[in-house]
C-alpha cells in the first residue's frame, strides 16, 4: 500500500467539487476524475440556453477552483466503470486508478420513460454542450422562419413544446417567452415574434408539484400573463421530427424540449448494488455503498432516505452538502479523528424562477412569490456561483437586461447554425 492513502472522486458537479475542497488540507492524494475540465453551475444552465449568459459566466475550469493544494490531482476522462475486487476505476483510455476510497458523485441524465424513439426528436438540459444546442436551435428558429414564405412553417418554426412542468420547464417556458415578446420583438422584418408560441406540458395535475398548491397557481398564472399556453393533465403519446402528440391534441413544433424526469448514471449497474427505482445508488446513513464502506454515492447518483422512505431530492444544495459530509468523514477518518455522524440535511429553501421579476420560493417556513421570491432568488443564485468573477459577469449581464431588456449571448457560429437545424432537419 503506498505511503499515502488515494481517494478518487468521479465527477465535478457540486458534491463531487465540494468533497474535494473538503479534503485540501488531508495528507490523503486526491483523484478528481470528470469528462470535461470544468465545473458548472448548473442552476442558470437555462440562462446560457436562452442567449441571457455565455458559457463562461457559469462555468470556471476544475484546475482554477483547485489551484493551490498540491495534493488534489485533476484528470480529464469519462469513467466507464469500476474494478471493485481490484479497487480500481477504469477510464476510457483504457487506463485505471486505484483506490483506497471512492467518491461517486457522477450525477443524473434525463429519462424518456422507455421511450427512446423520442430522444432524437427532442433537446435536453444538463451540460454547456446542450444549452449551447438549445441556444442555436432557438435562434436559428426565428431566423429560419424570417426566410419562410409559408405561414404554417413559420407558426410550426416559433412553437416551442417543453415538456415537464418541473423548476427547469417553468424557468425555460417563461424565458423563452420574455425573449420573443421583448428582447427579439423588433428585430425582425417579416415575422412578429411576440405571436410566438410556447407550450408547457406537465402530465401531473399542476406544475411545480413539489412546492406549495399556492405556489403552483401562482406560477401558471404568471406564465399565462407571458403567453405560455400550460397544459396539465395530459401525457406525451408520441414525438417525431415535427411535432408532439399531448394527450389527442397534435402541436406542429420544430423545437421540443424535454425536462420531464431524470435517471441516475450507472454506477448502481457498476457496483452491482442495490438501486431505486431511477437507478439511484441506495446509501448508508453515511453516503456509503452498504457492504462497500470504502466507496461513498452522494447527489443525483444516491439514494438517501432521510426518514419515511423518502428520498432527498436531487438538487445542488443536497450533492453540495454530501459531499462535504464525506470529505469531512474521510478527512477525519485518516487522521483518526472523531468521525461526523450520520448525514443530515439542512434545507434552507426551493426556489423556481418564471421571469422577469417573478419567481416562487419557500425558505423554511416562509413562502413568497412575486418580486421578493425573485430579488431572493437572484441574490442567493449569485452567492451561490463558485468564484467572485462569475458574480461579476452573472451580475453585470441580469442588469443589462433588466434595463434594456437586451441579451449579449445571441451568435450563431457556423457549428451553431448545423446544430440549429429543426427536428424535421436533424438527421440531414
Amino acid at each position: 500500500m503506498p505511503d499515502k492513502v488515494r481517494i478518487v472522486i468521479v465527477g465535478a458537479g457540486f458534491g463531487g467539487m465540494a468533497a474535494a475542497k473538503a479534503l485540501r488540507r488531508s495528507p490523503a492524494q486526491v483523484t478528481l476524475v470528470d469528462r470535461t475540465n470544468h465545473h458548472l453551475f448548473q442552476p442558470l444552465l437555462y440562462q446560457v440556453a436562452t442567449a441571457a449568459l455565455s458559457p463562461a459566466d457559469i462555468a470556471t475550469a476544475n484546475r482554477v477552483l483547485l489551484r493551490g493544494n498540491p495534493n488534489i490531482h485533476v484528470q480529464m476522462a469519462e469513467v466507464l466503470g469500476v474494478d471493485v475486487a481490484a479497487r480500481e476505476v477504469l477510464l476510457d483510455d483504457e487506463r485505471r486508478l486505484s483506490y483506497d476510497y471512492l467518491v461517486l458523485a457522477t450525477g443524473a441524465a434525463y429519462s424518456f420513460f422507455g421511450n427512446e424513439a423520442w430522444r432524437p426528436y427532442s433537446l435536453v438540459l444538463k451540460s454547456l454542450d446542450d444549452a449551447l444546442t438549445i441556444r442555436a436551435r432557438l435562434l436559428a428558429a426565428f431566423e429560419r422562419a424570417e426566410q419562410s414564405g409559408d405561414p404554417a412553417e413559420v407558426r410550426r418554426l416559433l412553437t416551442f413544446a417543453i415538456v415537464g412542468g418541473g423548476p427547469t420547464g417553468v424557468e425555460l417556458a417563461g424565458t423563452i417567452a420574455e425573449l420573443a415578446r421583448t428582447t427579439l420583438a423588433r428585430d425582425f422584418t417579416c415575422i412578429d415574434p411576440r405571436k410566438t408560441r410556447v407550450v408547457l406540458c406537465e402530465a401531473g395535475p399542476r406544475l411545480l408539484a413539489a412546492f406549495d398548491p399556492s405556489l403552483s397557481a401562482y406560477a401558471a398564472e404568471a406564465l399565462a400573463t407571458l403567453g405560455v399556453e400550460v397544459r396539465t393533465g395530459k401525457a406525451v403519446q408520441a414525438i417525431d421530427a415535427t411535432g408532439l402528440m399531448l394527450g389527442d391534441e397534435r402541436i406542429n413544433t420544430g423545437t421540443v424540449l424535454w425536462c420531464a424526469g431524470t435517471e441516475a448514471r450507472p454506477v448502481a449497474r457498476w457496483l452491482a448494488a442495490a438501486a431505486a427505482p431511477n437507478g439511484a445508488v441506495k446509501v448508508a446513513a453515511d453516503c456509503s455503498v452498504p457492504g462497500h464502506p470504502e466507496i461513498f454515492a452522494i447527489g443525483d447518483v444516491a439514494s438517501f432516505d432521510h426518514g419515511g422512505g423518502r428520498p432527498l431530492p436531487g438538487l445542488a444544495p443536497v450533492a453540495k452538502q454530501q459531499g462535504a459530509f464525506v470529505g469531512r468523514l474521510l478527512a477525519a477518518r485518516i487522521a483518526r479523528r472523531r468521525e461526523p455522524e450520520a448525514f443530515r440535511y439542512r434545507d434552507y429553501g426551493t426556489m423556481a424562477v418564471i421571469g422577469r421579476s417573478r419567481a416562487v420560493a419557500v425558505l423554511g417556513g416562509l413562502r413568497l412569490k412575486g418580486f421578493l421570491a425573485w430579488l431572493a432568488w437572484s441574490l442567493v443564485h449569485l452567492m451561490l456561483l463558485v468564484d467572485f468573477r462569475s458574480r461579476l459577469l452573472v451580475y453585470v449581464n441580469w442588469s443589462w437586461a433588466w434595463f434594456t431588456y437586451g441579451r449579449g449571448a445571441r451568435l450563431l457560429t457556423g457549428r451553431m447554425q448545423r446544430e440549429g437545424k429543426p427536428n424535421g432537419d436533424l438527421k440531414s
